[in-house]
């Protein structure tokens, strides 16, 4: 594992990050914090992880991806505080970067994410959070631009077709889940960001299970809510953050934040950047938790 350039005190102190070991979590790497502190931060980290594994395990659950990551536990968890906090922001860098850099046995599985939990805030509308993850967004931005280039297959620029959000150099599309989102799939009782690598989704396509997998999470999505994500498209042709919190965005929507423009240099993105599942959802199509 490469040295993390993310290292700072405030991260030290916060990072937490987490696998599930035989169906139970198990932490790769601990906070610095106070040792009166760990027994509640590993109570709650062991609470909310085992919900998430419950909550996507659920015979309702349409993610067919999501539930083949928790299966062969290839899934990362980080837990933290507050969404949007600078404390738990510098947390979640560290543990990001970290995901990044895993070993190649587990970034070459067919379905791998990281996902961070927050504690707080608990009660937020659908447009509260979805201030909170763009801020999110930008304060992982900050501390990432002066460190790496935007990764070249995907677009900085959240109005681009091609748009991904990047970090240390890998494009992700994100996924938010909060207790009062309007779609099912996406309802999780603490706020939480699923982060699924793009280049998984260049692998699986070509494979020739591919379509299948669409034609599966879009049945199991049209069960479950009723309906399909008015926010899906194919990438390439509307950008991917409109999809990121879950809201059903107005036709003029555009992302609260852009990515910093004091990056090292990128290359142009590519026109066959890769397309996101949201869990891994298959955002290219209608699928679960995109829903």
């Amino acid at each position: 594992m490469p040295d993390n350039p993310y290292a700072s005190a405030a991260a030290l102190e916060h990072s937490r990050y987490y696998q599930i070991k035989d169906g139970r979590a198990a932490i790769l790497s601990a906070s610095n914090g106070s040792a009166e502190s760990q027994p509640a931060l590993e109570l709650f980290a062991s609470t909310v992880i085992g919900a998430f594994r419950g909550f996507v395990l659920d015979p309702m659950f349409s993610c067919v991806g999501a539930k083949s990551a928790i299966a062969h536990e290839t899934v990362r968890f980080g837990v933290y505080e507050r969404l949007g906090s600078p404390s738990s922001s510098a947390g979640l860098a560290h543990d990001l970067f970290t995901f990044t850099r895993e070993p190649a046995e587990f970034t070459e599985a067919d379905y791998i994410t990281f996902v961070a939990i927050f504690r707080e805030p608990a009660e937020l509308d659908e447009k509260g959070f979805e201030h909170l993850l763009w801020e999110e967004l930008r304060q992982l931005n900050r501390m990432d631009g002066p460190l790496h280039p935007w990764d070249p297959s995907v677009s900085p620029d959240p109005d681009d077709p091609h748009f991904a959000f990047s970090f240390a150099g890998t494009a992700f599309f994100v996924v938010g889940l909060h207790p009062h989102s309007s779609r099912t799939a996406r309802r999780f009782p603490w706020p939480a960001l699923v982060f699924n690598p793009h280049a998984q989704f260049e692998r699986l396509k070509e494979t020739l299970s591919w379509e299948k997998m669409q034609e599966v999470i879009r049945d199991r999505e049209q069960k479950l809510q009723g309906s399909l994500n008015p926010n899906l498209a194919e990438h390439g042709e509307v950008s991917e953050a409109r999809q990121y919190s879950g809201r059903p965005v107005e036709p003029n929507w555009h992302a609260p934040t852009a990515a910093p423009t004091s990056r090292p240099p990128i290359s142009q993105p590519s026109s066959t950047a890769g397309r996101g599942c949201p869990f891994p959802h298959l955002h290219s199509q209608p699928t679960e938790a995109e829903s």
